[in-house]
Formats: structure tokens, C-alpha cells, sequence
């Protein structure tokens, strides 16, 4: 060969290797990014939730919620913003889904045949069981059998897993029948069977007992379903590494007791309902709480003022000349020591007694130990607010002298109530104390505050609908009678 030759044949070889390279980069680049890489590469998480007061809703300190806490880890674990897009209605969840428009649905939703069909399930997180709902005081059906023999028919949420369940129950009871509702959710309907607009629905066990805190003439008939695994959804894709990392995050959480402290956080007060004590904080919600509500907001510094507002409803009923024999006195009754020592000099002048109960609180909740998070340290001040700061840490050691967590209010509470039992108390430095008394204490003031919650929300959305219907209405200005016109003249001459 010569050396011509040898040198063109060097040069196409060149040629060929770069187009080569060229064409398994470009083959590389085109190589479609998992849904993972995507959302890191956008830098956003976005999820889609209910706007209800388990998922989602706006606090007095920003958004809040049960699936908003997850959500909002999860983005910090991936290391990218968390942008959330709220529905009011199951109806808008999945469609947004499967245009790719949110990457995860966390909504404390049930996982269903119909919805494995098309989408996939993150990790189960909680669990919940589907229950026939009435109002106390009418006709309550024992089973489904009394459903299809009643002329009032059953109304539940249109897309919700409740529709699934009863088409599958009709295949046995060829009578059931039920109506759906379209552009509503299932605190809506709730709300219709206690105002008597409905005679029943269907909601998920854990959503009925919030709701009862605001509607406690709501109750359950029976139960339609076992108990059902809750998960977020994601689109059904060969694409397994969102799932994968979702996984990982859950198990993270169940381990490290995160996961635990955070379902005690939003629905760890909700297994006793007091009927009659829930109607009556109702009804001072109504009459009482708009007097107090400025002041309640005015001495809240850092804390909630809805909370303050719980706080005082379970010491007074908000009631500022309450007193009791042991010497407490005022809207927070207060002890005379301690009215002294935050400087109220009448206990009860509401707006001194509120002012001296918030900082009183505030200086115990600053005793507590940082090994406790933030957001429980509030229950170990309460507890310490009605035993003392003392007893509150006997409980801890002997939580922890018993196998528990001592910085867990879960474990510390089902513990409080040992301190009246001497085998155990003899052996504590601070002695007896009515260490039940003062676990209902704090579930109360969470339940309280919980409806506080609630009936804002429910007073908000009814807002919204009026606006909504004014806006929807067509005014038409029709002519006056003479007699109306003589009328609306005299008023404007009043004017």
C-alpha cells in the first residue's frame, strides 16, 4: 500500500470513528430520562391533594397537613421544591395524573382493583374502613340487607372507592341502589346528613371521627368493608424508580418513628367522640368564641390562637368568672402563685387572664426538653400546665423505665395514667399525681382545637359557595310599581 493510499485509509478510519462517537452520544442523549431524573432536573415535586384538614389546608402559620408533611420530606429527601396543587373533589385527582401534570396524588386515598388497573400504589401508610353514615336520632340500618329495603336512598362521592365497593355489593343485594354526587367531596355529604338534606353516605372511618368534632350528631350505622390500606398513587409506567425511592422514603419514616409521630399529630385524638361535650363546644363556637377571639389572637405571640382558644374552652369553657374550689380562677384559671408570677393582678379580667395563661404556657413550653420535636413539646407543656412540670417528668422516666420513649407523647400518655397507681408512683421523685386526668386534658384541648379547625374551614367554604352563587346569578333590573317607586324615593330622601 502507499503511503498515499495508507494515509487516505488512516483519515476514513478517523472519519468513521467520529461519526461513530457522534452517533452513540447523540443515541445516549436520546435515551428517554426516567421519571426521576425529570423531576430532579425540573427542580419541582409536584403533587396533588385534597384541600381537607387531613391532607392539606392553609394554618395559621402556612400549609399544614398530614399528606403536605409527607410530601413536603419527601421534596426535601429528592432535594428540589415541592409544588402542590389542591382539589376539593376526587373527581380533578387522577385526570391531572394522567396528563403528567403532578408526578404523585397524596390524598389519603384507599387502594382499589379499579385504581390498580391504572395506576400504581406508593407504600401503604395508614388504614382505614368504609362505614354507612346517618344521623342520630333517625332510622339507623344494621346492614346492607336495611339499606335496599329503605325508600331513602344512599348518596355518596362519584369517582370516590365508596362507588366501587357498593357495584361489587349490588352483585349480591340486586336491589341497592345509591345516587352519586359530582363536584363534591365527602366532608360535603357528611355535612348534608347532618343538616338532614341526605339520609346517608359513605365515608372512610378516620375522615367520619374529624368531622364528628364539628358535626357530633353525625354516627356510624355499620361497616362496609374491612380495614383498607391508604397510599399515594403514581402513574402506571414501566418506570419503576419514583416507586423505588418512595419505598425507601416510607421505610425511612416507619423506622426512624417519624412516620408514628406524625399520624399521632393529625388523627391521634380522634378515638373518643363525647357526644354531648361536642355538641355543647359547637354551640359556644357559635355564641361564645367571636367575643374572645381578639384576644385569644392578640396575646397568641407564637402560638396558634385557635390553639390558645382550645386551651381556654377546656379550663373554662370561656367562661371569664369560672371558678373552682381549689382556687383557680378566670378564662385559663389560673393558680394565684401563678397569676403572680406572669403579673396578673386580676384573674378574672379576661383579657389579663388570657395575656397571664399564654405566657405562663409559653415558659413552661420553653422547660421542655429539645430531645422533643417541635411540634410535641406543645402536649408535654399542656400535661405540665395540669400536673405540673414535675409530674409531666416522672412520667417521661418511668415511660422510659417501662420500655417506651420518653420524648414520644404516644407512649408518655398511655403512661400518665400509672402515676396514681403506687407500685409505681412510690418510686417517682414527684409521687402521686392524677396522671389520667391530665392525658384527657391534652386530648381534649386537641380535639377542640381540631373543630376550631374544622368549623373555620367549613365556615370558609360556605363563603366561597355564596360567592360563587352570587357571581353565577344573571341581575336583571326590572322595572318598579309606582307603589315601589315611591317607596325606594322616600328612603333616599332619608338618606
Amino acid at each position: 500500500m502507499s503511503r498515499i493510499r495508507h494515509h487516505r485509509f488512516i483519515q476514513s478510519c478517523l472519519v468513521i470513528s467520529t461519526l461513530l462517537i457522534t452517533l452513540t452520544g447523540c443515541q445516549v442523549e436520546s435515551e428517554p430520562k426516567t421519571k426521576l431524573e425529570q423531576i430532579r432536573e425540573r427542580g419541582i415535586l409536584r403533587v396533588s391533594t385534597l384541600n381537607n384538614q387531613l391532607s392539606y389546608y392553609i394554618g395559621s402559620n402556612g400549609p399544614t397537613g398530614l399528606d403536605y408533611d409527607l410530601a413536603k420530606a419527601f421534596a426535601e429527601k429528592l432535594e428540589v421544591k415541592l409544588e402542590i396543587t389542591p382539589a376539593y373533589t376526587y373527581s380533578g385527582l387522577f385526570p391531572a395524573l394522567e396528563r403528567n401534570e403532578v408526578d404523585i396524588i397524596a390524598a389519603n386515598m384507599t387502594i382499589t382493583p379499579e385504581r390498580l388497573q391504572k395506576f400504581r400504589p406508593g407504600p401503604v401508610y395508614y388504614y382505614v374502613s368504609q362505614q354507612v353514615v346517618y344521623k342520630k336520632g333517625s332510622w339507623r340500618p344494621r346492614n346492607i340487607k336495611n339499606l335496599t329495603q329503605l325508600d331513602e336512598n344512599l348518596t355518596i362521592v362519584k369517582d370516590s372507592s365508596f362507588e366501587g365497593t357498593l357495584i361489587k355489593l349490588k352483585e349480591k343485594y340486586p336491589n341497592l341502589d345509591w345516587n352519586t354526587a359530582a363536584d363534591t367531596d365527602v366532608s360535603e355529604l357528611l355535612k348534608k346528613v347532618a343538616t338532614g338534606e341526605i339520609h346517608y353516605t359513605l365515608a372512610d372511618s378516620v375522615e367520619l371521627s374529624l368531622t364528628q368534632r364539628i358535626h357530633p350528631d353525625l354516627a356510624v350505622a355499620f361497616e362496609v368493608t374491612e380495614d383498607q390500606p391508604v397510599a399515594w398513587f403514581l402513574q402506571q409506567t414501566e418506570d419503576d424508580s419514583l416507586q423505588a425511592l418512595l419505598i425507601e422514603f416510607f421505610g425511612e419514616l416507619k423506622e426512624s418513628g417519624k412516620l408514628a409521630l406524625l399520624e399521632e399529630k393529625y388523627f391521634g385524638h380522634v378515638e373518643s367522640f363525647d357526644y354531648v361535650d361536642t355538641r355543647a363546644f359547637i354551640r359556644a363556637l357559635e355564641s361564645k368564641l367571636p367575643k374572645w377571639e381578639p384576644l385569644f389572637k392578640k396575646y397568641a405571640g407564637d402560638f396558634d390562637w385557635r390553639f390558645l382558644a382550645a386551651l381556654s374552652y377546656q379550663e373554662s369553657h370561656w367562661n371569664p368568672l369560672a371558678k373552682s374550689p381549689t382556687g383557680v380562677r378566670g378564662m385559663m384559671m389560673l393558680t394565684l402563685p401563678t397569676a403572680q408570677s406572669v403579673g396578673v393582678q386580676n384573674r378574672l379580667n379576661p383579657e389579663q387572664s388570657i395575656r397571664g395563661g399564654a405566657e405562663y404556657l409559653r415558659r413552661i413550653v420553653k422547660r421542655v426538653p429539645d430531645s422533643i420535636t417541635e411540634h410535641e413539646k406543645i402536649w408535654f407543656a399542656l400535661a405540665s400546665y395540669n400536673i405540673g412540670f414535675g409530674h409531666m417528668m416522672d412520667a417521661r422516666r418511668l415511660t422510659q423505665r417501662l420500655g417506651g420513649d420518653p420524648d414520644s407523647w404516644t407512649d408518655v400518655k398511655d403512661n400518665l395514667p400509672l402515676l396514681r397507681q403506687q407500685r409505681y408512683y412510690r418510686y417517682l421523685r414527684y409521687g402521686f399525681a392524677r396522671g389520667d386526668e391530665a392525658q384527657n386534658y391534652v386530648e381534649n384541648i386537641r380535639r377542640y382545637y381540631q373543630s376550631i379547625i374544622g368549623y373555620e374551614q367549613e365556615q370558609a367554604n360556605k363563603l366561597k359557595q355564596e360567592e360563587l352563587t352570587v357571581e353565577d346569578l344573571q341581575v336583571i333590573d326590572a322595572p318598579l310599581s309606582s307603589a315601589e317607586a315611591s317607596v325606594s324615593q322616600a328612603i333616599e330622601t332619608k338618606k
